[in-house]
């Protein structure tokens, strides 16, 4: 399932694109191909992912690839943004409305890759262990009844659209600086994205 997130969120920088180009700082395309590329090989090494030698290999491609998506998402956010507040000459403010709601759903997606990175598998699929967590989940409070239990993707996404929408956990709190500094930085972005997208439709509804 996550490996299929994974693409969704491409596919939607790849609409953001179709929609504008120049919507993102530097050759698009050619950022897109490097995320394609990354995603492929670590989609095609998934069964033989584990701790060890592989594990090592695959945990700089699943950052570089996560680092590369959120990069190029927030450049379009902040270029998407600026367009919606100054108004743009080519583009429709649907069409600038349309690119920030796909912003938004792949800045739950990344951010959702991210938190099940730093503290599940993720997708370098390292080795999940209770003395190394970022997060606390409401599971891990209850005792002998969830002993064996440890928190999948969707966990991790569920936590990244509460995040997105609450700007707050629901049910998981963060433990470290990296899991709080993550969750910052996705909160800032969807509370100024759900502005302008707010804010412009106020507008295109009243003309």
């Amino acid at each position: 399932m996550a490996e299929g997130a994974l693409f969704v969120a491409i596919l939607l920088q790849i609409a953001v694109e179709a929609i504008g180009p120049g919507l993102s700082f530097g050759p698009q395309y050619l950022i897109i191909a490097a995320e394609i590329a990354l995603a492929v090989t670590l989609a095609i090494s998934s069964p033989r992912r584990h701790i060890g030698q592989n594990g090592t290999l695959h945990r700089p491609i699943a950052i570089t690839l996560l680092a590369i998506l959120s990069a190029a998402n927030i450049s379009s956010f902040i270029i998407v943004g600026r367009r919606l507040i100054m108004g743009s000459n080519h583009l429709s403010g649907r069409e600038l409305l349309v690119s920030a709601l796909a912003i938004f759903l792949t800045n739950i997606i990344v951010f959702a890759l991210w938190y099940w990175e730093i503290d599940s598998p993720g997708l370098s699929g390292k080795k999940w262990s209770k003395n190394d967590k970022d997060f606390q989940f409401t599971q891990q409070d209850l005792g002998r009844d969830y002993a064996r239990w440890q928190p999948g993707f969707v966990d991790y996404l569920y936590l990244s659209v509460t995040n997105a929408i609450n700007f707050a956990p629901a049910d998981a709190r963060p433990l470290t600086v990296q899991a709080k500094a993550l969750m910052g930085v996705q909160a800032l972005v969807s509370v100024f994205t759900l502005a302008l997208v707010l804010a412009r439709s106020v507008s295109i509804l009243g003309s």
